[in-house]
């Protein structure tokens, strides 16, 4: 393979191995020469323990002594007398004690006393004596007659003075100082290559970990994700939120934190949220649901997410539907008052026929006395008593149309206290939290034949007051002013559970509020909402 197309770990389990293996390499190349270094001084320094033991052996001074003051040896007998001495048996036992390669000891004239080869007594040795002789000692790697070793040598002195009479050579052989150097040397190789093998494990371990953490990622495609990931966060306009399995979050985009209306950052748990939500991420839904947050109704889903089989958490998507609920049910307004006024003029039309058929049969008082009467009349849901102080005309056609929608469904819509002089500046939002309040109530009371529907619209200032009240069942106790809360719901299905809480968000909106009256017992029995909504009407000239 080659090496430009290995993977990130792949290439860092070769790095790693490398510097090892190079680290080893120049630690054992040191340990070794120091070794080398270690072993040969420790050979002279024990050639040197022997030497000067034997030095102060009070045979070998003596016999140092005497042989200082005899002549030197001339024939063979003499030498073998030498040999047969007490300095030369004092020599040869230390030499066996210590496994010496020689013990040699010599006379102020350099003369051999004692020497492992009994025929070279009595000879000069063959390296210079002048250093031990003049109260030297001399430490050093040397080749003699029995070889290369390493040499150590000292002087020897008179019992009771310091005159020296001799000196002794004691030399360790290079062929041991060789052998203690590989012994050495072979117990450091063993330990680099066991922390070689130590190191090559532990750069494998640290790459399956790596590859285990990035999950088989590789390093340059995980800054190409980083890039999409960045793009994606930040490009679209949903909110998206990642989800660990601990139930903290991974990551969030900005779009996610203005949604929610809190900072959402990485590490944060979810068990504040709210409930929802943390039901969504507990069991995750890819099918969008709406649920109202604060002032916006959000549409969210989710989604687990797995790689390999391993569970990663789950992503939670938010998308704003506040301006798409809030026209939804705007238009929904709109429908039914253009209902209204479709009738309307249906029925306009009608009349004015009747007019035009009169007028043609030559009828002329009946068609007059028709008009005046027309004149007494107003227009399609005057019926409804009390929509005459209503000033604004839409907020009555609007009226009118609910009233008619509640009469499909066996409930009469009839209004309280009334008392609307001035035109509305915005009647959208008066009419959607008017209609939704309604329909609530209506849908209260379905299956009722005697359903009654109560609605009190009083102007206080530019503030709308608005009141509905029912003879439905109520709210339950237990759940009082949390009705208003995303998803919860009185019907029986489960279903719903928005209206509410957009009548909240477009009174808060506006600095209102939005409460509940009374949960049930009223006046007619059933549950009260009331609003205010600031700002909707005319100020008064």
């Amino acid at each position: 393979m080659h090496p430009r197309r290995w993977s990130f770990t792949t290439q860092t389990l070769a790095v790693l191995v490398l510097l090892v293996t190079a680290v080893l390499v120049v630690a054992f190349g040191g340990s070794a020469w120091v070794l080398q270094r270690q072993v040969e001084d420790d050979a002279g320094r024990l050639a040197l323990a022997i030497a000067r033991s034997v030095a102060e052996d009070d045979v070998v001074r003596a016999g140092a002594l005497a042989a200082s003051d005899a002549a030197a040896p001339d024939t063979d007998a003499e030498r073998a007398a030498l040999a047969g001495a007490a300095v030369q048996v004092a020599a040869e036992d230390a030499r066996e004690r210590t496994g010496a390669l020689f013990v040699v000891v010599t006379d102020d004239r350099g003369l051999r006393i004692a020497h492992p080869e009994p025929d070279r007594l009595g000879f000069l040795v063959s390296s210079d004596p002048s250093v031990p002789l003049a109260g030297g000692e001399v430490v050093e790697e040397d080749t003699g007659t029995l070889g290369p070793a390493a040499r150590a040598k000292v002087p020897v002195r008179a019992p009771g003075s310091d005159r020296v009479v001799g000196e002794v050579s004691v030399g360790v052989s290079v062929t041991e100082v060789d052998r203690l150097a590989r012994n050495a040397t072979l117990l450091a190789a063993g330990t680099a290559v066991l922390a070689l093998l130590g190191g090559v494990a532990g750069a494998v371990l640290l790459t399956r970990r790596l590859r285990r953490l990035t999950h088989g990622v590789q390093p340059e495609e995980i800054g190409v994700l980083l890039q999409g990931h960045e793009a994606v966060l930040r490009g679209i306009g949903d909110g998206v939120v990642a989800v660990g399995p601990d139930g903290r979050v991974v990551l969030a985009n900005d779009e996610a934190a203005r949604l929610l209306g809190r900072p959402v950052r990485p590490g944060d748990p979810i068990a504040d949220w709210p409930a929802g939500l943390r039901a969504l991420v507990a069991e995750p839904d890819p099918l969008p649901s709406t649920t109202v947050l604060g002032d916006r109704a959000l549409l969210c889903a989710s989604r687990r997410v797995d790689r390999d089989g391993r569970a990663l958490g789950v992503v939670l998507t938010l998308r704003d539907r506040t301006d798409v609920e809030l026209l939804t049910r705007q238009l929904d307004a709109v429908a039914e008052a253009g209902t209204v006024l479709r009738a309307q003029r249906h029925e306009f039309a009608n009349r004015l026929h009747l007019v035009a058929g009169l007028l043609d049969t030559g009828s002329t008082g009946e068609a007059a006395e028709y008009v005046h009467g027309l004149l007494g009349t107003g227009p399609l849901g005057s019926e409804v008593e009390g929509l005459d102080a209503v000033a604004d005309p839409y907020l009555q056609a609007f009226v009118g149309a609910k009233a008619a929608h509640a009469r499909e469904g066996g409930v009469e819509l009839r209004l309280g206290v009334v008392d609307v002089r001035r035109r509305l500046v915005d009647p959208v939002d008066v009419t959607t939290v008017l209609g939704n309040l309604v329909d609530n109530a209506v849908t209260a009371l379905a299956g009722r034949s005697d359903g009654v529907v109560e609605v009190d619209l009083v102007a206080d200032g530019d503030t709308l007051v608005v009141a509905v009240a029912d003879s439905g069942p109520g709210v339950p106790a237990d759940l009082g002013d949390d009705v208003f809360e995303p998803g919860v719901t009185t019907r029986p299905s489960g279903e719903g559970g928005i209206g509410l809480g957009l009548v909240r968000q477009v009174a808060r909106a506006r600095g209102g509020s939005a409460v509940l009256g009374s949960a049930g017992g009223g006046e007619l029995g059933g549950a009260v909402f009331v609003v205010r909504l600031p700002g909707v009407v005319e100020e008064e000239r």
